[in-house]
């Protein structure tokens, strides 16, 4: 990785971590729900016509706008703002990596590792001992919420997975027009006009800024650079920087905020970052059952065309104007397989093997992978 795409990777890192600051310095001019109706119209109203169309299915959008940006954030919010420290918060929410295994074990039929499954259970202990400290001198509800938001996180990461967007930016714009309207339902029902009324009319530059920040910096800048990393290096080279965030998140907490950092803690952000990082860098293990696109293209091919139809069908001699079909890559399958007069067989594997990796884009990150800001 280049000097510059390093320093870029620990920058969207630090803007994942401080937004965590941020986001507790905007809860105090805003109540949580409309906070985070907010943060999504300021997202994509603007980028939404920079972005243009699309690239994946409505369904994808709808489903991952609802998971992520709703449930997601709206638990994350509700939870920082009914007392869960942000320091705190930043570091309790990676624990979404082991829902995101287990949720692609049970849907996706990935299975993990014993390594993955160590670092699970060292993220657990992690997570338990944070709650130690957290019920010690705050509210165990607020931890709970948290907990739930990375619950729903991994099962955004999983159905971003099965969308597959081309275009993470696009994707995360398109995204982000799906929660403005369910939370500001939610913060009206909730919350009260009345409350939010007045969170408007009180608006200052302060409160402005951590919308702005929250909106452009986190949302769009965030996952536009950790989605440009992520085409340009191997996603095993980019995921390991998103453990930079609880640092991040916890030292911006402790210099603004003034939270304190207590050596329970210190040792849950040991654990928990220890088992994220050996449940997120670990290779995965052969699924047992293979996914639903390997066992669909060899099915499909030979009802098209048969694999003995070729030699069968096919005249001895064959018009000229078909002999460039050959294909140059593969000369020694020719040469024992084919007599010189067959040259249509060859085309016949090369569609098999453009459709089977038209179907797996390289590299497409799921927010596992692209990022753990919140």
């Amino acid at each position: 990785m280049r000097p510059t795409h390093l320093a870029l990777a620990v920058l969207v890192a630090a803007v994942w971590g401080v937004n965590f600051t941020v986001v507790e310095i905007g809860l105090g001019h805003f109540p949580p729900l409309l906070f985070s109706a907010l943060r999504f119209l300021v997202a994509a109203l603007p980028a939404v016509f920079f972005v243009g169309r699309p690239k994946v299915a409505w369904k994808w959008i709808v489903a991952v706008g609802l998971v992520l940006g709703v449930a997601k954030f709206g638990l994350l919010f509700v939870g920082m703002d009914a007392g869960m420290p942000a320091g705190l918060s930043s570091l309790v929410l990676q624990i979404q990596s082991v829902f995101t295994a287990v949720i692609a074990f049970a849907v996706l039929g990935e299975r993990p590792t014993r390594v993955r499954l160590l670092g699970m259970a060292v993220a657990l202990a992690g997570i338990g001992v944070a709650a130690a400290d957290e019920g010690a001198s705050g509210s165990l509800g607020a931890f709970a919420l948290v907990i739930a938001a990375a619950a729903c996180w991994g099962a955004s990461n999983v159905l971003t997975r099965k969308a597959s967007p081309p275009d993470p930016l696009n994707f995360m714009v398109w995204v982000s027009t799906v929660p403005v309207l369910p939370l500001l339902a939610l913060s009206l029902l909730t919350e009260g006009p009345s409350r939010d009324l007045a969170a408007l009319r009180a608006l200052d530059w302060q409160g402005a800024g951590t919308l702005g920040y929250v909106a452009w910096v986190t949302t769009v800048f965030g996952f536009g650079a950790w989605g440009w990393l992520l085409h340009r290096h191997p996603a095993s080279t980019v995921a390991p920087f998103s453990l930079l965030v609880p640092v991040f998140g916890m030292t911006s907490a402790a210099l603004f905020l003034g939270e304190p950092v207590s050596g329970l803690r210190w040792c849950a952000a040991a654990l928990l970052v220890g088992g994220v990082a050996l449940t997120s860098l670990a290779p995965a293990a052969p699924s047992a059952v293979p996914s639903a696109v390997p066992s669909a293209v060899p099915s499909a091919v030979p009802s098209a065309v048969p694999p003995a139809a070729p030699s069968a069908v096919q005249p001895a001699a064959q018009p000229a104007d078909q002999a460039p079909a050959q294909p140059v890559a593969q000369p020694a399958d020719h040469a024992h397989a084919q007599p010189a007069d067959q040259p249509a067989v060859p085309p016949v594997v090369q569609p098999e093997e453009t459709a089977w990796t038209s179907v797996h884009p390289v590299d497409v990150p799921a927010p596992e992978r692209t990022g753990a800001g919140s």
